[in-house]
């Protein structure tokens, strides 16, 4: 017997934790099967066509679960991996998404999704995935975001910045070489190199 749309759409959504209405669709469930779950509360809409079951249990960093699914061409990035890896006491009220020059942003998007375009190269380069309340979540690994962290002084301060790089070393979550290696391939060596210094010689 065919399992009822109701009851599809719950597995599907308990299986992967927020799916997009396009997703929902092309697994057979409806937008009008979406439309009455969401009226009954069995389904919350978490952003413009984007769903999951309203008893499920958010986790710290569900926000960047959400970006992943709105943006998901996407690399969570800057002062959110940080928080993410435990490396700074900062709390970004928004997603750092790194998205290419002329890629598009959802509609909407600008109150939980702070955007930083990136050049390509950068974006297919020290990229990693952590599965966050069921979702893949892209972005970059620790030794690029503290390289990256020293190249944008606009965005991330100075001070968050050599935060992330003395705590990466603490917790061994990246090795001086690594993060040297990556901060002169994006171009942020000459301003992180002392710090680094500072903090491998002393």
């Amino acid at each position: 017997m065919k399992q009822p749309q109701a009851e599809a759409a719950k597995a599907l959504l308990r299986q992967h934790g927020i799916m997009r209405l396009a997703e929902l669709r092309r697994a057979g469930v409806t937008a009008a099967t979406v439309g009455r779950l969401e009226r009954t509360g069995e389904v919350q809409r978490q952003a413009r066509g984007l769903y999951q079951l309203a008893d499920a249990l958010p986790g710290l960093h569900h926000d960047m679960a959400v970006a992943a699914k709105r943006v998901p061409g996407g690399v969570v990035c800057l002062v959110s991996v940080l928080s993410f890896h435990e490396l700074t006491v900062e709390m970004p009220g928004k997603v750092w998404m790194a998205i290419g020059a002329k890629d598009w942003m959802p509609a909407g998007s600008g109150g939980t999704i702070r955007v930083v375009r990136y050049a390509e190269r950068f974006l297919g380069e020290g990229v990693e995935t952590h599965i966050v309340d069921k979702v893949p979540v892209k972005m970059f690994d620790v030794a690029s975001t503290v390289a990256d962290c020293f190249r944008h002084p606009r965005k991330v301060a100075l001070t968050v910045a050599i935060e992330g790089l003395q705590e990466a070393l603490r917790q061994r979550k990246a090795t001086p070489a690594e993060i040297a290696e990556r901060a002169k391939g994006r171009g942020s060596y000459g301003v992180l190199r002392p710090y680094l210094e500072a903090l491998t010689n002393g």
